[in-house]
């Protein structure tokens, strides 16, 4: 995690955007560099700045002319594409299972609802933990997510492969797990980030402790004692 993380917002709404500056101008560990009311300034925005975790809203209009809700999930791939280092946490209204799950497997790190008041209070450790490469679900979404869908919990023998490694190699970066793999950085941190959402963990450690116990990694011996 960097010394300093840098946050931008996507919000339409400046009083939520200055609710959002509040909290986080109490962390010393934690910069709002940059606001958007509209999401047809948001990629200027990223390029003019140096962003590690976005906070955006889903229902942002285009522009101050076009009041159309910008497409989400086309905005979220192409931030993907164009910032591939870029964190993600979506702060929304929207509490419907199939819109929390299809923005999650975007590889969007975080989800909360804004009624989740709990969350927001807590908004500059959860931004903490995306920007050291965890996940968060604020528990009201959490609940809608895994309410009666337990087959979400199933990880594909990709998602076993890459926890593998990161359990046999547990203290080395993402970028060394991608060489290992011969994969994109980026695209372990997407596996990574739906592992932590399916096993309900918010990061590496936990998943592996979590996986060991279900018996979906094997886990060391404890040594013989004489």
């Amino acid at each position: 995690m960097p010394d300093i993380v840098n946050v931008a917002i996507l919000e339409d709404h400046q009083s939520t955007i200055d609710g959002y500056r509040h909290r986080l101008s109490a962390h010393p560990g934690i910069k709002v560099i940059d606001t958007c009311l509209f999401s047809e300034g948001l990629m200027g925005m990223l390029e003019d700045n140096p962003v590690d975790v976005l906070i955006l809203d889903i229902n942002v209009p285009i522009s101050k002319v076009n009041r159309n809700i910008q497409p989400i999930h086309q905005l979220i791939t192409d931030l993907k594409i164009n910032f591939p280092n870029l964190v993600i946490l979506v702060i929304s209204m929207h509490a419907q299972r199939a819109m929390i799950k299809s923005i999650l497997e975007t590889g969007t790190s975080g989800y909360i609802l804004k009624d989740d008041y709990d969350s927001i209070r807590n908004l500059s450790k959860i931004i903490e933990t995306l920007a050291d490469g965890g996940t968060y679900l604020s528990n009201r979404a959490r609940d809608i997510f895994f309410n009666d869908h337990l087959e979400d919990l199933n990880l594909t023998q990709r998602e076993l492969d890459v926890l593998s490694i990161c359990a046999a190699y547990p203290d080395e970066s993402t970028a060394d797990l991608a060489d290992r793999l011969e994969i994109a950085n980026s695209t372990v941190r997407n596996f990574l980030h739906k592992i932590y959402i399916k096993l309900q963990v918010h990061g590496r450690a936990a998943a592996i402790l979590k996986a060991q116990e279900m018996g979906l990694l094997a886990s060391i011996d404890p040594p013989d004692t004489l």
